[in-house]
């Protein structure tokens, strides 16, 4: 399957609000020698490509009946802020309590889950009746027997390192149900611990979690979690990793797939976006591209810088400085955070040019098309992105917050980024955004 066809839809009503989680499937493998995660369905100059989807959407794979009750609001955008928070804490370096420990912050993992990209991973050794969109990692068993893989929901998440499914024994509590079968490591002929003392589990830092048994609770580079940390209420697996460090799928695949990723976010639940591991088999003339920054203390992160922002064809014109700090790109995070002057110039630019109301409304009873003025995110290199209407409001409210001010870096979150296939060229140092591609 190209990335320009037409992804299909599910023709079933909408929900408020679930539209911006994104899960997909894959099927891991690990190499005996080596004891960590590579990729091997697809021919490495191809890359391997996979839908995503909204966990409690249509379109998802779940049984319907299986899936969690999606949060109110109001729990939504407090666990919204503290996936921001997290954020804005590790990039300046304060981590509060958990400085010198060996846990990740304790709000790391307590997740608007239900609003991010997702799709299905099969773990363990390759199945040959497994879906043939998903993206296969299993175990390589050399001359032993292999055993099916079983197949994993995880989230999308480009601002994490380290990759982890749930693996038995997992009891619930303190685990959280999921609709997959639990990975059970005893069935797999090449898995093994790593202890506390080995290079692999060191390498973990803040995320090797401690140590049980002389066992890194964190093994060789593919997470197997036997306690959950923070609060799921979906019932994904766990959380494909996409960052920038050692640990992250881009960057042990980097030598096959060539150190760049792609995906796109679906404007609704109905829809399917997809996630592309390689470079896109799309004419590069069909992006608008921009520097890849990155933050030498925390290379987790992929940052860009946004220059200005425009509405209804004019621009904000803020100066340079407000956005000196960048953004960071994230599709975990639901609404974007923009510097304080930023957000002002661009609330007042938006109330304008809809001259009703503030920045939410209740279109009840409202006959016709709501048009919403156009926005446009520009970035350095003049590169300009035209939003989506899908990605101007968020349950009727503007789809932009302010921080608290305007030193800390602003973050684009998957709201802005729907229906935009977004290309990190890792290894080129460049994000490609190419509209209308989901």
């Amino acid at each position: 399957m190209t990335l320009g066809k037409a992804p299909r839809i599910c023709r079933v009503p909408r929900r408020r609000h679930s539209a911006n989680l994104l899960v997909f499937t894959v099927c891991l493998k690990a190499d005996t020698r080596k004891r960590f995660i590579f990729l091997t369905s697809i021919p490495h100059q191809n890359g391997t490509w996979v839908p995503l989807h909204h966990p409690l959407g249509p379109c998802s794979p779940s049984p319907s009946g299986d899936a969690a009750k999606p949060p109110s609001l109001d729990d939504l955008l407090r666990q919204d802020q503290l996936r921001v928070d997290h954020i804005h804490r590790r990039l300046s370096g304060d981590v509060g309590d958990d400085k010198g420990s060996h846990k990740p912050p304790a709000d790391a993992e307590v997740s608007q889950v239900n609003h991010q990209p997702s799709g299905d991973f099969g773990v363990g050794s390759p199945n040959t009746n497994s879906n043939p969109q998903s993206i296969d990692l299993a175990a390589t068993g050399g001359g032993r027997p292999r055993l099916p893989g079983v197949i994993q929901t995880l989230v999308l998440d480009t601002a994490s390192d380290v990759p982890w499914v749930q693996c038995v024994p997992c009891p619930i509590p303190p685990c959280h149900p999921q609709t997959n079968t639990f990975y059970d490591p005893t069935k797999s002929p090449t898995y093994a611990a790593f202890s506390c003392s080995s290079s692999p589990c060191r390498q973990l830092g803040p995320y090797a979690n401690g140590c049980v048994s002389n066992q890194c609770q964190y093994k060789f580079q593919f997470g197997c979690s036997h306690v959950e940390q923070g609060t799921f209420n979906n019932r994904t697996a766990g959380i494909m990793a996409l960052g920038g460090g050692p640990e992250s799928l881009v960057s042990q695949a980097a030598s096959i797939y060539g150190n760049a990723f792609s995906y796109c976010v679906p404007p609704t639940a109905s829809h399917k976006g997809f996630f592309r591991l390689g470079v896109p088999r799309v004419a590069a003339t069909r992006y608008v591209v921009t520097p890849m920054l990155r933050y030498k203390q925390v290379p987790t992160f992929y940052r860009v810088l946004l220059r200005d922002i425009a509405v209804a064809g004019q621009r904000l014109n803020v100066q340079p400085v407000v956005f000196a700090a960048g953004s960071v790109l994230d599709s975990r995070t639901i609404i974007s955070r923009l510097p304080a002057t930023a957000y002002q110039a661009l609330r007042a630019a938006f109330r304008n040019a809809m001259r009703i109301l503030d920045t939410c409304y209740d279109f009840t009873g409202v006959v016709g098309t709501v048009r919403l003025p156009k926005m446009a995110l520009v970035f350095d290199q003049n590169a300009v992105v035209e939003l989506d209407p899908s990605g101007i409001l968020f349950n009727d409210c503007l789809a932009f917050i302010p921080n608290r001010d305007d030193n800390m870096p602003g973050i684009l979150g998957n709201v802005q980024q729907q229906t935009i296939e977004v290309l990190y060229d890792v290894g080129g140092g460049a994000v490609g955004f190419r509209r209308n591609a989901c």
